[in-house]
């Protein structure tokens, strides 16, 4: 696969990385470890070097199957993972003190089973904290060699450039899609001015983009897709025009629906590696194909014609989430 690097950094990734959340957290019930092991060195064997987990991820439990899955590969790989909620919990609120990100810090490398972590991320700006404070704890972590890239995730450009002021900022975390398309704005620009890569997670829309989602479909119990706001039934039906303009270009180009949103979000900079997330080890050959998917200026005018005049429904996270987004 091919390789690109977050911005002006030298942290070189695969083009495509690996979202690990969803094995533990967040879609349903944990899938099985041992199988989400094979997954992990399996995408690793087809060329992924870039893995992405946190704390909050179970709590825990993703970053210690991350640990173990990786850990005979572990100078093969750029691990990132994250802080800045109590507990690890994001329900218990935002910590990013500097003696929580320090205690963070020592429990995450215990999991990983390593003595380093590549890219740490604040997963969610703590207003109660000074960014430059956090930045600074993030600099004495990579004197120590704790740490050896800052990254944010969610963060307004404001905080951006403040963070990014004490501690050169490698890559930052957001969501990004066809359908999510909010950090064309301002987010990117600010991005390319400051040298700074981009990870998109959910760029295939949290499924949704895969075509395998309509008004019809039932989630698990504790799959948090049941209260976001652009899931629910009327606005997935709403939605379907998006899924049906990616079914055509897909079908133009002899690809799948996914492969088209995710070969979409790496045509736009080169500095941009998106994080799909999958427990199946078809999505994940799929996955990894989108790589060598080349877009040509006329598919990407098209794609922006059609997009311009798709308007997706519905909120992307309900608004008691939405308040940690954007500080």
């Amino acid at each position: 696969m091919q390789k690109r690097k977050l911005g002006n950094s030298n942290l070189e990734v695969s083009a495509i990385g690996l979202g690990c959340m969803g094995m533990s957290y967040g879609y349903g019930p944990a899938s099985d470890k041992k199988e989400m092991i094979e997954l992990i060195r399996t995408a690793f064997n087809k060329g992924v070097t870039f893995f992405d987990t946190a704390e909050a991820y179970g709590p825990f439990t993703n970053e210690e199957l991350v640990g173990e899955a990786l850990a005979p590969l572990r100078d093969q790989v750029v691990i990132a993972t994250k802080f800045g909620f109590k507990n690890g919990k994001p329900q218990d609120g935002l910590d990013s003190r500097p003696e929580n990100i320090r205690a963070v810090v020592e429990a995450s490398l215990k999991r990983l089973k390593t003595d380093y972590i590549d890219l740490f991320y604040q997963h969610r700006v703590d207003p109660d904290v000074p960014i430059e404070e956090v930045a600074g704890t993030v600099t004495e972590l990579i004197q120590e060699g704790k740490v050896k890239h800052f990254g944010m995730s969610e963060a307004s450009v404001q905080s951006i450039r403040k963070a990014h002021a004490v501690q050169p900022v490698t890559a930052i975390q957001s969501e990004y899609s066809m359908w999510w398309r909010e950090p064309e704005e301002e987010l990117l620009p600010t991005l390319e001015e400051l040298g700074i890569g981009f990870v998109p997670f959910s760029p295939l829309g949290k499924g949704f983009l895969t075509g395998e989602i309509d008004e019809d479909t039932t989630f698990s119990d504790n799959d948090f897709r049941n209260i976001v706001p652009r899931f629910n039934k009327e606005n997935r039906k709403a939605n379907q025009q998006l899924v049906e303009l990616l079914g055509e270009i897909a079908d133009d180009h002899g690809v799948t629906r996914a492969q088209i949103a995710i070969a979409w979000v790496l045509a736009q900079k080169p500095w941009i590696t998106p994080i799909p997330g999958t427990t199946k080890l078809k999505h994940l050959k799929s996955n990894i194909q989108a790589a060598d998917i080349e877009l040509t200026s006329d598919d990407l005018d098209q794609i922006k014609g059609a997009l311009s005049k798709i308007e997706v429904q519905g909120a992307r996270y309900p608004k008691e989430l939405e308040k940690h987004t954007g500080n």
